[in-house]
């Protein structure tokens, strides 16, 4: 496969699961606003976000100190930002246009009605934030399945994995990471102070009613995050997103990828036998900080091994 095709439906899923990941975070925040706080409390929790995200300097130098409306409108409509929702469907289209003939018809009229539905409606949906963050992860959760159930088993597929996996395993870090002040601790209590900030995070993850069925008790710190991290039979954590990475990382090999392969396959292997005793013992901020670098350069290593230059943001 030419390395063109690849780049563009590496970065269409990339950019598509981006955008489910922000309307998740944004969800977290949307969740927050509804129950009372501190001014100061709740602006605290948005610099944390956009800090996460890499967007805090570029969203101070246009707006100042973060406020709820004007966080929301330039994570979610801001064409002007290039990590916006709005911005990450548009370029998922424009990847998906460039290789319409190594994608099924099906894939592209998702992609295109998403991009043309989300350009129309853009006043009806800055109106009710709630609505348009369900729609958003309905349209990624619609076109992931015609993705699964229309393309051919085949290079293109991979690369289309690869992108959606790194990119959901980013995004759950950075989530959990959001959530976490230096310090946090990992403890079975659920009287904590913050136990239904927890709660809300699994929500917007949809692992809820999981860990219910899972844990069969209250919410606390501990058991989210072995769920969220360890557990391999959770579509969205980090365990299962780099399964699926390194098996796909493993199928679209080459002679020049096998250290790139070897080092998405040695953090698989520090998830699969990973102990949650483990992150106790040494900080869950720690810890995601360093998932986070590691992902960066697989990211960077993968742009190298197989896309074209200059790819890896």
């Amino acid at each position: 496969m030419l390395s063109r095709t690849a780049d563009h439906l590496y970065w269409m899923s990339r950019q598509t699961e981006r955008a489910e990941n922000l309307a998740r975070m944004l969800d977290v925040h949307h969740r927050h606003s509804l129950l009372p706080h501190t001014t100061d409390e709740f602006d605290r929790q948005w610099t944390a976000t956009l800090s996460g995200l890499g967007q805090l300097q570029s969203f101070q130098e246009r707006h100042g100190a973060p406020t709820n409306e004007r966080a929301f409108e330039y994570l979610a409509f801001d064409r002007d930002n290039p990590g916006s929702i709005v911005s990450c469907l548009g370029a998922a289209r424009e990847n998906a246009r460039a290789v319409r003939g190594s994608i099924t018809s099906e894939m592209w009229e998702t992609l295109n009605t998403t991009w043309l539905e989300t350009r129309n409606n853009a006043a009806q949906q800055t109106a009710d934030i709630g609505a348009f963050l369900e729609w958003v992860r309905y349209r990624a959760h619609l076109s992931r399945g015609v993705t699964l159930g229309t393309m051919l088993r085949d290079d293109a597929f991979q690369f289309t994995r690869l992108g959606t996996f790194l990119e959901g395993a980013d995004g759950t870090a950075r989530m959990l990471l959001a959530r976490t002040q230096p310090g946090t601790r990992l403890v079975d209590d659920p009287t904590l102070p913050d136990s239904y900030a927890w709660t809300l995070l699994l929500r917007s993850l949809s692992a809820f009613e999981v860990y219910r069925k899972v844990y069969r008790d209250a919410v606390t710190p501990r058991r989210v995050a072995e769920l969220l991290i360890l557990r391999d039979d959770l579509p969205r954590s980090l365990h299962r997103c780099l399964h699926e990475l390194h098996a796909n990382l493993l199928l679209v090999g080459n002679q020049g990828s096998a250290e790139t392969a070897r080092r998405a396959g040695a953090l698989y292997s520090s998830l699969r036998y990973g102990r949650v005793d483990d992150l106790c013992a040494r900080g869950l901020d720690d810890y995601l900080n360093e998932f986070l670098g590691t992902i960066a350069d697989l990211s960077w290593r993968i742009a190298r091994d197989f896309l074209l230059p200059a790819t890896a943001s």
